[in-house]
């Protein structure tokens, strides 16, 4: 078990191992700079490198998300067995063998790289197609058939994305009725507020969420059975940015949609371009619905513009309901995992 959080300073076999899974992921010529087993400013350069890659704080600190996603990106398919636990196992393979079955059309949910229930019946199933025995367990022989049955993950449009495609298709084009989640983890209440009024004046069933930790708000947003979710951030910096969840094969095409809409409205108040980015947050990946972390600022033009931000994401939200259109990300807009 590594002890957390690692930093400049930090020494031992704990940085040399997080050292090798930096180089092993193209970052080596920042960390050879460094003494193996030394947090230096080489490390310190490809932690932040790694961060930014996949969308976390830019900090140069290895937290336990920083560290459990390091360790999730650097599993490949075959590397070891798959199978349902608790907790569910994570990482890139689990993802690779979810994008391989939607693509020979067996449901394993979301391509979000969490071994869930979904994912052991889309694999049984898979199993008793292929011949195999129907264990519910990845092992060498099912992925010896998954590489010589199945295409490349990315050659067939995949369950989940369609999936997505229907339910917003077969939804109300009204917002009214509509259950939309907000999200917030402090300081920017008045917003919030605002908001949710917007939204309950136009019919919707709006639920406020506050808490610090994405993973909870993700939890309580799938027990409200919400049809968006709208986390709120505030930023130090004068920022507009808007995540969505992407991972290894998947990216949520509703999500990155709102995403876009939401950008576009901060910025005809801002004037600041959003920054557009599909990363692996647990918001963003624990949750069963689109959900965007839109992140604002500075401070002061949030506490000025209160009232006329809640009236703008309000329309971003309705927009976004009324006119569903599938997000596919572009050359401008930013992508990681």
């Amino acid at each position: 078990m590594v002890a957390l959080p690692l930093g400049p300073g930090s020494s031992g076999e704990a940085v040399a191992d997080l050292q090798r899974r930096l180089g092993a992921l193209g970052l080596a010529e920042e960390v050879q700079t460094d003494p193996i087993g030394l947090y230096s400013s080489g490390t310190d350069a490809a932690v932040r490198a790694f961060q930014a890659r996949y969308g976390l704080d830019i900090d140069g600190v290895v937290s336990e998300l920083t560290w459990s996603i390091l360790v999730e990106v650097g599993y490949h398919l075959g590397d070891r067995q798959l199978y349902l636990r608790s907790p569910m196992m994570r990482g890139d393979d689990i993802a690779d063998l979810q994008g391989r079955l939607g693509a020979l059309g067996f449901d394993a949910g979301r391509a979000d790289g969490i071994f869930g229930p979904l994912t052991a019946a889309a694999l049984a199933e898979f199993q008793r197609n292929a011949g195999l025995s129907t264990d519910g367990i990845c092992g060498p022989d099912t992925v010896d058939a998954l590489h010589r049955l199945g295409p490349a993950r990315t050659a067939a449009v995949m369950v989940n994305h369609v999936r997505e495609r229907e339910r917003r298709r077969m939804g109300s084009p009204s917002v009214a009725g509509r259950r939309i989640a907000i999200g917030h983890a402090g300081g920017l209440a008045a917003l919030t507020q605002a908001l949710h009024r917007n939204l309950r004046e136009l019919g919707a069933v709006a639920l406020v969420l506050h808490h610090p930790d994405g993973s909870a708000q993700a939890r309580m947003a799938n027990t409200f059975e919400a049809d968006a979710f709208l986390a709120l951030r505030l930023n130090a910096q004068p920022t507009n940015r808007m995540a969505y969840f992407r991972g290894v094969n998947f990216w949520s095409e509703a999500g990155l949609s709102l995403a876009e809409r939401a950008g576009e409205a901060v910025q005809g108040l801002s004037g600041l371009a959003p920054e557009v980015i599909g990363v692996r947050l647990p918001l963003l990946r624990e949750t069963r619905m689109p959900a965007v972390i839109a992140e604002i600022g500075p401070a002061g033009f949030v506490v000025t513009a209160n009232e006329a931000l809640a009236r703008v994401l309000t329309g971003a939200l309705a927009s976004w309901v009324a006119e569903p259109s599938t997000g596919v990300p572009t050359a401008s807009t930013s992508t990681t995992g």
